[in-house]
């Protein structure tokens, strides 16, 4: 009996070491992951050329569809709405970016 109690408790040990581990490992990146305004870069978007990219591609899909490629035509769909959301996701930063004092 003790010899399973000791078990055990070795087990649930190393497990509750484990987890902390790993929690910590988890926090400590997403504490310490720069931004790219933080880093100091500066990410440009053409929303323009974004968009055209996005019709592009849904026209490929039409297309696609029409010829009866319907894996293609989903992956064509799925990068222009990324394409979308990436554009979409630039003109949300524009909008909420802290703006320079007027000089």
């Amino acid at each position: 009996m003790t010899n399973a109690t000791s078990l055990r408790r070795r087990t649930l040990s190393a497990l509750a070491a484990t987890m902390l581990l790993a929690g910590g490992l988890l926090l400590g990146q997403t504490a310490t992951a720069p931004t790219a305004q933080a880093a100091g870069k500066t990410v440009t978007c053409n929303v323009r050329e974004m968009h055209k990219q996005s019709t592009d591609l849904r026209a490929k899909a039409a297309k696609l569809q029409r010829l009866g490629a319907t894996a293609e035509a989903r992956k064509a769909r799925a990068q222009a709405d990324a394409l979308d959301r990436q554009a979409q996701a630039c003109i949300d930063a524009d909008n909420t970016a802290p703006k320079p004092f007027p000089n």
